[in-house]
């Protein structure tokens, strides 16, 4: 049988965006402190069923704290945590219908891979029967039929990872907690995986809450993100959300590479902004609805695959256009960063698709160049 596409359903799900929608799991204001330091700070969220969420931040934001209250390892010392409209407080984690799969996979070295999965469905009890086929089922749906009988140091890092998952999956958790689940595994393991976690979590219709610092595989795996600094939200969106349309210089400086320009608001009227940002940048016209006054500060931000870089002067414009010099490059292979010094001292990054294969650079080091873009390429924030 040929795999269903999972196109469709990614592209209609958004029950954030509904409001009837009812929560699966939610935060109510809650605080989590370990002596005088505040993990996590009065916070509130919504995750809805079937969703595939994740936490993304640096290390000491919160985000394993929040995961693990979930999960019943630590209670919130103020507010509320709820599962399926179940208020959770004094629910041992064996009571809880989740189940988490650690970074470290913790699978038993003296037992086989069938044995491992098996382990939680023989402490609850299962009958024999059942628990072999629901075994069968897993290792089938892991791909790992043939290594069975094999103990985790026979297996790769990869197939650890599948084994640590299907024991997971066993008990049919309504939640699956994915602690940095693919950190140990290497670039191409991890790439090729995240698709597959997402196929994986379409398929079993189960909702996914992931703990990662890692933002492409954040983006890659999840429905919505939710950033976060000091055990405080800083933004939830959608993965395309978060990288256009950032809240503040601290989520677009997370997410991706950004180029930040200060300046100040010298006008805005018909969904436009204009912004002096002096001699790093001149004047700068965006495209952009806010209610932000004459003469605030703000900064303006934009991503450096969306800026032309050229040789040669554009035909006289008066916005959006930077003058500077090469001051290095970076080859990656598909793509070539250049960073490009303005005149104030201040630095700009543009992205440029290697299309051809690279003999001779038409732009190199120490070159007059032109930066331009359009005026919907960036965002405005003013915090």
């Amino acid at each position: 049988m040929a795999a269903k596409a999972i196109g469709p359903v990614r592209r209609t799900f958004a029950p954030w965006d509904d409001p009837a929608a009812p929560p699966f799991i939610e935060f109510r204001n809650v605080t989590k402190r370990f002596g005088d330091f505040v993990a996590v700070d009065n916070l509130s969220l919504t995750i809805y069923e079937r969703e595939f969420f994740a936490l993304l931040g640096p290390s000491g934001c919160g985000k394993t704290t929040l995961m693990r209250m979930v999960a019943g390892f630590e209670e919130p010392t103020e507010g509320e945590v709820l599962l399926d409209g179940q208020d959770l407080a004094g629910v041992p984690p064996y009571r809880r219908p989740t189940n988490m799969m650690f970074q470290s996979y913790a699978l038993f070295p003296h037992m086989t891979i069938e044995a491992n999965i098996a382990f939680g469905l023989k402490q609850d009890r299962m009958p024999k029967a059942e628990i072999n086929a629901r075994v069968e089922e897993m290792l089938t749906l892991v791909k790992l039929t043939p290594f069975a009988k094999r103990k985790p140091h026979q297996l790769s890092g990869g197939q650890k990872q599948r084994v640590a998952l299907a024991r997971s999956l066993a008990r049919k958790p309504k939640v699956l907690l994915l602690d940095e689940p693919l950190g140990a595994l290497d670039k191409k393991l991890r790439e090729e995986t995240q698709f597959e976690l997402v196929d994986l979590q379409q398929e079993l219709g189960l909702t996914f809450l992931i703990v990662t610092h890692d933002q492409e595989e954040a983006m890659t795996v999840a429905d919505r993100v939710a950033i976060m600094d000091h055990g405080r939200i800083m933004q939830v969106a959608t993965p395309a959300e978060v990288y256009e349309q950032p809240n503040s210089r601290y989520v677009a400086d997370f997410i991706g590479d950004i180029n930040l320009i200060e300046g100040r608001i010298v006008d805005r009227a018909g969904g436009r902004v204009w912004l002096d940002c002096g001699e790093a940048g001149g004047m700068i016209e965006v495209e952009q609805a806010m209610e932000a006054a004459t003469g605030d500060d703000a900064w303006f931000a934009i991503r450096p695959e969306k800026i032309s870089l050229s040789l040669e002067a554009p035909a006289a414009p008066s916005v959006n256009c930077i003058t500077g010099e090469v001051w290095d490059i970076g080859y990656l292979g598909d793509v070539s960063i250049y960073h490009v010094r303005l005149p104030d001292g201040t630095t700009m990054k543009s992205t440029v698709t290697n299309r051809t294969r690279l003999v001779e650079r038409q732009i190199t080091w120490d070159d007059r160049v032109w930066l331009t873009w359009p005026r919907d390429a960036g965002v405005v924030l003013t915090r």
